[in-house]
């Protein structure tokens, strides 16, 4: 009821900008329309540089709609944006990182008009001077400048229907008066995130099979407010909050369990059925602060950045799992397994950053700056099992508690250099050293405290050359070296209850992985591209999929555990041919990627580092080689482009991940937007086919197999509705950013 109200509330407060605009619309001269022709996409020293603005795209799209579309960037889920070859990618707005979490992020790239937007840089390999792990790279949106004084601002809402109806709305508002910015948004969502699964595993001997439907209700508020104020020709402050909040009470999975017993020949001796019943309920907060200070020091562009931040992440779960037999009647209501599940967390995190750039005569710039943050999880977990025999008699029953607290510090410093050699030839060197101290306790009341204490330090290098051949070629290779520090929830060592004998379970030993990475790229007249790169990620943390038999009541039972951990090293190498162009008098834009990609897995594991327990091994060794298309096209079908038409399509090819091998996905995706004055209508269809569900097979030489099936129910549709409003030329507020960015990706 509350989205429906804001929803309301945001556009019937438009009608009154609507009517001033008409007016002043009025008195507006008509220009003929001038074509200049732009570079759309073309490559810069570190970076391909897409000129948004230029495009005929922009006009009524998202944000995150044009980022679907920008050249090497894709997504599979409609809420990961990734880079050709890459992990998941860091947002960046005007060369800061973004102050939102991941969830308001996504809001907000969505519920944008790109109509703000100048350009996107899509940066494969950044330097040392960005704070990025693994193999991140950043996409930096580069939003317009807008000089004049005035209010501006756009209202969104949107429906969409999949499986069940959900809806979201936002409103932004921009203002500057004299040396005072002010930019906020709110935006919330409802909707209900649902996914059937299939599960098997097992040998020749016993099979376990559990299939069913989860369904996820969610309510969401978020929104940012961000002040900035101009001291003087050379200084900038600004106070950025960020702050969003989910609750999803009533989450629900029941899954009916078949266990399969043969014997030698193959023949079935016995069948036994079970139902899990989950019901969860949980909320989280986070809110973020950040202070910063720039200040200008010389005519060339030399300049200091000083930022401060404070992060508190709140969540809070409560989870009820049972697992029933079935009585003589044939009914589930049989106990065989009752859990009772507290699972919160509590992060908070301080931060500093300090960052100064100097710029010399004869394109020479030197980075330096520093970085330290100080962050304390707060895991006070608690399980209550109760064990029944086969009859539903209560056997025992077991409390699992465990208090674990988590404190980490980083300090990092980097230095970079520079150097414009000649109008062809520019290159940029750096390092960046990192040191982490931790320190985790894990209290279990009636046993003794388990520490552990883990340090190290890391130098990470960094090196780029770019060579302009001419006016047409282009060329440029990049190294370096990136940490992947483990995400906070990964640490707390809880374990997630599914069924009776499936399970996660999460580590407090997991250590940071390192990354290398090397990519060569070619360009051609600005249009056509490729893009060769090649990772080696030493210590990849994954989920490892590890089963064994156990005994109960005299009945052999087989137990699947999804560890979180350490798991041996990856390589993985690609090549990608690209094409970003205009046909037709720019009634056709198509963005093209066809590519290959190769991955050598090499990862061992028998025993489950937070208990010791030992179980089968399971060895991934397996090599593949995958195709990997995207096709993006924008049909402009009418003179005035006010009508458009997208279809959208990718394939990634079968590949092997650490929990086997995942089957191929694809989607077909179209949409057909309007343009009327201010206001833009957008009608999409995504998975028009249904094939982008997720399919993963694991047969192990030792005879154990795994399979997953997942649908997410990507096939659906949307409809929305955008409002513009105010004067179009309102300087944006600067976005900072924030000292604890790097943290933030860590809570999710």
């Amino acid at each position: 009821m509350k989205t429906q109200l804001l929803i309301a509330a945001i556009f019937f407060s438009g009608f009154t900008f609507a009517q001033q605009k008409k007016t002043d619309s009025l008195k507006t001269k008509k220009i003929d329309e001038v074509v200049i022709k732009k570079q759309v996409f073309k490559k810069q020293s570190d970076r391909f540089v897409y000129d948004v603005a230029a495009s005929p795209i922009a006009k009524g799209n998202t944000t995150f709609d044009v980022l679907k579309q920008t050249p090497l960037v894709s997504t599979t889920d409609d809420k990961t944006l990734k880079i050709a070859g890459k992990n998941n990618a860091q947002i960046f707005i005007n060369g800061r990182k973004s102050n939102m979490d991941a969830e308001s992020l996504v809001q907000f790239l969505k519920n944008t008009p790109a109509e703000n937007i100048q350009k996107i840089e899509v940066i494969t390999v950044p330097g040392s001077e960005f704070q990025v792990e693994s193999s991140e790279g950043i996409i930096n949106i580069v939003l317009k400048k807008k000089m004049s004084d005035g209010l501006n601002g756009n209202m969104r809402m949107a429906n969409y229907q999949n499986k069940f109806n959900g809806s979201s709305a936002s409103f932004s508002l921009n203002y500057r008066k004299d040396k005072l910015g002010i930019s906020a948004n709110l935006s919330g969502s409802d909707n209900i995130q649902a996914q059937k699964y299939t599960l098997k595993n097992g040998t020749n001997l016993i099979q376990n099979q559990s299939v069913g439907e989860m369904n996820d209700p969610n309510k969401n508020l978020g929104g940012y407010l961000n002040l900035d104020y101009q001291l003087n020709d050379k200084s900038n402050l600004a106070l950025s909050w960020n702050s969003w909040a989910n609750r999803s009470y009533n989450s629900t999975a029941d899954l009916l369990n078949t266990l399969k017993m043969f014997d030698e020949d193959g023949v079935l001796k016995s069948t036994e059925l079970t139902k899990s019943q989950n019901l969860k309920n949980s909320r989280s907060y986070n809110n973020s602060f950040n202070l910063n200070y720039e200040l200008k020091t010389d005519s060339l562009g030399s300049k200091l950045n000083l930022n401060a931040a404070y992060l508190n992440y709140r969540k809070f779960q409560n989870a009820e799992n049972k697992t029933l037999g079935t009585a003589t009647n044939g009914n589930f209501n049989l106990y065989r397994q009752y859990v009772l599940q507290e699972i919160p967390q509590i992060i908070n995190n301080f931060s500093g950053m300090a960052d100064y750039i100097k710029k010399f005569q004869k394109d020479f710039t030197v980075s330096l700056g520093g970085s330290f943050n100080s962050t304390k999880t707060d895991n006070d977990t608690k399980n209550f099992f109760d064990y029944y025999d086969s009859n539903g008699n209560l056997v025992k029953s077991k409390p699992d508690l465990n208090h674990f607290i988590y404190d980490e510090k980083i300090y990092g410093a980097y230095l970079t250099f520079d150097k414009k050699f000649s109008e062809k030839l520019s290159g940029k060197i750096g390092a960046r050293y990192e040191i982490t101290k931790s320190m985790g306790s894990s209290e279990v009341p009636g046993q003794t405290m388990q520490e552990f204490e883990r340090n190290y330090n890391n130098l990470l290098p960094y090196l780029s050359l770019n060579y302009a051949i001419n006016d047409k070629n282009n060329i440029s290779y990049a190294f370096s070296s990136r940490m992947r520090r483990p995400s906070f929830w990964e640490l707390n060592p809880v374990k997630n209850i599914l069924t009776q004998d499936n399970y996660t379970q999460n580590n407090p030993f997991v250590k940071a992985s390192t990354n290398y990475n090397q990519e060569l790229t070619y360009m051609f007249k600005n249009s056509y591209f490729l893009v060769l790169n090649h990772s080696y990620i030493k210590d990849v943390i994954t989920q490892v999929p590890l089963q064994r038999n156990i005994v109960r009541d005299g009945i052999t039972y087989r137990q699947l555990a999804y560890i979180r951990t350490n798991f041996g090293d990856r390589q993985e190498m690609s090549a990608m041919l690209g094409m970003q162009k205009s046909f037709f008098k720019q009634y056709l834009t198509t963005n093209f990627n066809v590519g290959m990609q190769h991955n050598i897995n090499n990862g061992m594991l028998n025993t489950d580092p937070t208990t010791g327990e030992v179980f089968d091994t399971y060895i991934n060794n397996i090599n593949s080689t995958s195709l990997v298309i995207q096709a993006n096209n924008t049909v402009r079908l009418d003179k005035k482009k006010t009508w458009f038409l997208g279809i959208n399509y990718f394939f990634i090819d079968k590949q092997q991940i650490e929990l086997g091998m995942l089957k191929n996905l694809m989607s077909l995706d179209m949409s057909l937007k309007k343009n009327w004055n201010d206001w833009t209508f957008a009608l999409n269809v995504t998975d028009i086919l249904n094939t982008n569900i997720v399919e993963i097979t694991d047969n192990q030489t030792s005879g154990n197999y795994n399979y997953i099936h997942q649908n997410r129910y990507n096939r659906g549709g949307s409809l929305s509705i955008t409002y513009s409003f105010g004067n179009q030329k309102v300087k944006k507020v600067r976005d900072i950013e924030g000292a604890s960015d790097g943290i933030k990706s860590r809570t999710k």
